[in-house]
C-alpha cells in the first residue's frame, strides 16, 4: 500500500477522529482525577497508575478503530460496514460529541476538585491539612554531649521541608519549647497553628545513626507514617531528605522540580565539617557574646575541613552580625569579616536563603535599605517558611515608612514562629514606629504574657506607654528593662524619659552612666542622641547621629520614621542626615 493511499484508509476508517477525540477524553479524565481523588486521600501511586492505563489504551483504540467501525446496526467489522448501503451508516459526527462532552466533563472535573480540595486542605478548626511542626528530637545516645547532633538532625529535616512552599512549616525556634512526645497534641497544636506534627529520636554510637521518625495527626492522634533508619554518618542528608519528600508527599504537598532538587541538595561531603557547624550552630543560639565568639571558633574550624561549605560560612557570617547587638563589638567591625563570609558563600550557593536573608540584615546594617529589602525578598521566594526572612525584612521596610507592609511580614513571621519572643517583640516596634501606638502596647503585653522576664519587650511597651501619654509608667517598664539586662538601649530611655519629666539631673546622670559604659562595651551613638534630644541639646544630639552613621548599625537607620527624634524634624543637619540615610550609604 502506498503511503498516500495509507494515509487516506487511516482517515477514511476515522482513526484519526478517534485519536483526537481520544486524546482530549484521556486528558479531561487524567485532570479530573488529579483534582478529585487527593480528595478522598487516595495515594498518589494509584493516580499515576491510572494515568498510565490511560496512555497505554490510546494505541489499543487507534487499532480498534482501524479494525471496527459503529454503525446503527452496532459494532461492526470496517469490511463489513463497507459493503453496506451508504444510507444505512452513521453519519460520522460522534468524534464531535466525544470532544464536547470530554471538554465539559473536564471542566467540571476540574471546579469540583478545585472546590473541594480547597475545603479539604483545612481542617474543621481552620487550619491548614498542610501544615506541620517538627518536635524536638530525642537524644538516645549515651554520651550527651550529641544533643547538638540530634538538634542538627531535627533542624535539617525542619529546614528541608520549609522549602516546600505548599506547606506551612513553624520555625525551631516556637517547637523548641515542647518535649519530643508531649501528651496534650491538640492544645499545641492550636498553639502552633499546625494539623501535623513529627516526632523521633537519634542515636549515634561512632559512625553509626539511627534515625526513628513517626508523623502524627494532631487532630486524631493517628499515626500517619513512620519509620526507622539506621546508616552511616556519612549518609544522614539522605536520610533528612529523605524523610522530608515522604512527608511531603503524605501530605501531598506539591513539590516542584526546584524544590525536589532543594530538599535533595548535600550541603557538604565532609562529616567532620558538618558537626563542627552543628556545635558552631549550638553556641551561636544561645545569643551571647561569649557564645557567638565560641560559635565563631567552630565555624571557622568546620570551613577549614570544608572550604566549599556555604552554610557554615552563613553561619560565621550572623554570628559577627549579632555579635554588635549580644556582644561587645560595633556594628563596623562585624561588618567586614561577614561581609567577607557571605560573599563566599553565594558564590558557593546563590540558591541558599539563608545567605541571601544575611545579605539583607548585612544591607541593613550597612544602611542601603533597599538592597536588604531586595535580598529579603530572594530569600523569602527562595524559602517562604523561612519566619526569619519575613522578620528582618519587616525592619527595613520600618525605616523607609512602608509600615502596612512590614506589619504583614511581621505578622506572617509570628504565623510561622508563633513562640519567638524576639519575632513578637519586634511587631511592637513596627506598631510603635508606624505611630500605632494601641496595637503596639497590646503586642508588646502579649509577649510578657509569653515570658514576664523578657526585657525587650518591656522596653517596647514602655514606649508605646510613653507616646499614650503615660509617662510614669513608661519609666517603670524602663527600669525593669535596665534591670533585666543592662541594657546601654534600655538606660538611654531611662534618661530621656527623665528628661521629659522635668528630671534634668537624672537625665544627665544617666548620660555619664553611658559614657563610662563605653568605655568598656560598644555603645551606640543612637543612645545618646535618644537623651541628648530629650534634653534639648538638638547639636549635639545631631552629631552623635552623624556619628552613628559614620559607624552604621541599624538604630541609625530608623530616625526618618523614629518618633524619638520628633524635636528634630525641620533642622538642615537633621533632614540632611535623613536623605543620605533614605537615598542608600555608597
Amino acid at each position: 500500500m502506498k503511503s498516500s493511499n495509507f494515509f487516506a484508509e487511516l482517515k477514511r476508517r476515522n482513526v484519526y477522529k478517534v485519536a483526537v477525540a481520544y486524546i482530549i477524553a484521556g486528558w479531561a479524565l487524567s485532570q479530573g482525577i488529579a483534582q478529585v481523588f487527593p480528595v478522598f486521600d487516595v495515594p498518589n501511586w494509584v493516580i499515576r497508575l491510572v494515568v498510565l492505563f490511560i496512555i497505554i489504551g490510546l494505541p489499543i483504540a487507534l487499532v480498534l478503530a482501524w479494525m471496527f467501525e459503529l454503525t446503527p446496526q452496532g459494532i461492526m467489522r470496517t469490511e463489513t460496514a463497507d459493503a453496506m448501503p451508504e444510507s444505512t451508516r452513521q453519519k460520522k459526527h460522534t468524534w464531535i460529541y466525544v470532544v464536547v462532552i470530554g471538554g465539559l466533563v473536564s471542566i467540571g472535573l476540574f471546579f469540583l476538585g478545585r472546590y473541594s480540595a480547597e475545603n479539604k486542605t483545612v481542617s474543621p478548626s481552620g487550619i491548614s491539612n498542610k501544615s506541620i511542626a517538627v518536635l524536638p528530637f530525642d537524644n538516645l545516645s549515651r554520651d550527651p554531649d550529641n544533643v547538638y547532633f540530634t538538634e542538627g538532625v531535627q533542624d535539617e529535616i525542619l529546614t528541608r521541608l520549609a522549602k516546600v512552599s505548599d506547606l506551612k512549616v513553624i520555625s525551631r525556634t516556637s517547637t523548641q519549647h515542647f518535649k519530643s512526645a508531649p501528651e496534650n497534641l491538640r492544645q499545641i497544636a492550636t498553639r502552633l497553628g499546625v494539623t501535623n506534627f513529627l516526632e523521633g529520636s537519634v542515636q549515634r554510637v561512632g559512625d553509626q545513626v539511627r534515625v526513628n521518625v513517626q508523623l502524627i495527626s494532631a487532630m486524631t492522634d493517628a499515626h500517619l507514617w513512620a519509620e526507622t533508619y539506621d546508616r552511616k554518618l556519612t549518609d544522614i542528608f539522605a536520610v533528612e531528605s529523605e524523610i522530608a519528600k515522604t512527608i511531603a508527599e503524605t501530605l501531598q504537598a506539591r513539590l516542584s522540580g526546584s524544590e525536589k532538587n532543594s530538599i535533595a541538595k548535600v550541603p557538604t561531603v565532609n562529616p567532620e565539617a558538618y558537626e563542627l557547624y552543628l556545635r558552631g550552630k549550638f553556641f551561636a543560639e544561645k545569643r551571647t557574646g561569649a557564645d557567638l565568639r565560641k560559635s565563631i571558633e567552630y565555624y571557622d574550624q568546620s570551613i577549614a575541613k570544608d572550604p566549599n561549605y556555604p552554610l557554615a560560612y552563613v553561619g560565621l557570617a550572623d554570628s559577627h552580625l549579632l555579635l554588635s547587638a549580644y556582644g561587645t563589638t560595633s556594628p563596623k567591625e562585624s561588618i567586614t569579616p561577614a561581609k567577607a563570609a557571605l560573599k563566599k558563600a553565594l558564590e558557593l550557593d546563590d540558591s541558599l536563603a539563608q545567605a541571601h536573608a544575611s545579605s539583607g540584615l548585612l544591607a541593613t546594617l550597612e544602611l542601603d535599605l533597599n538592597r536588604a529589602i531586595s535580598e529579603l525578598e530572594r530569600a523569602i521566594q527562595l524559602n517562604p517558611n523561612y519566619a526569619t526572612a519575613h522578620h528582618w525584612i519587616a525592619l527595613p521596610l520600618m525605616s523607609i515608612g512602608q509600615f502596612d507592609r512590614g506589619i504583614a511580614e511581621g505578622k506572617r513571621a509570628i504565623e510561622l514562629d508563633p513562640l519567638s519572643l524576639i519575632i513578637n517583640a519586634d511587631l511592637c516596634w513596627v506598631y510603635f514606629n508606624g505611630r500605632r501606638y494601641d496595637e503596639a502596647e497590646a503586642q508588646a503585653r502579649k509577649t510578657l504574657e509569653m515570658d514576664p522576664r523578657f526585657y525587650v519587650a518591656d522596653y517596647y511597651l514602655g514606649e508605646a506607654l510613653q507616646f499614650k501619654g503615660k509617662l510614669a509608667d513608661a519609666i517603670a517598664e524602663y527600669q525593669k528593662s535596665f534591670e533585666s539586662n543592662n541594657d546601654p538601649f534600655s538606660l538611654a530611655m531611662l534618661g530621656q524619659a527623665y528628661a521629659r519629666q522635668g528630671k534634668t539631673d537624672e537625665a544627665r546622670k544617666v548620660l555619664t552612666r553611658l559614657r563610662e559604659q563605653a568605655k568598656s562595651q560598644y555603645v551606640s551613638p543612637y543612645a545618646f542622641a535618644v537623651v541628648l534630644t530629650a534634653l534639648g541639646d538638638k547639636a549635639h544630639a545631631i552629631d552623635e547621629l552623624e556619628h552613628g552613621y559614620d559607624d552604621a548599625g541599624f538604630y541609625i537607620s530608623l530616625i526618618k520614621v523614629d518618633p524619638l527624634f520628633d524635636e528634630l524634624r525641620g533642622d538642615p543637619r537633621f533632614e540632611a542626615l535623613v536623605q543620605k540615610i533614605v537615598s542608600g550609604k555608597k
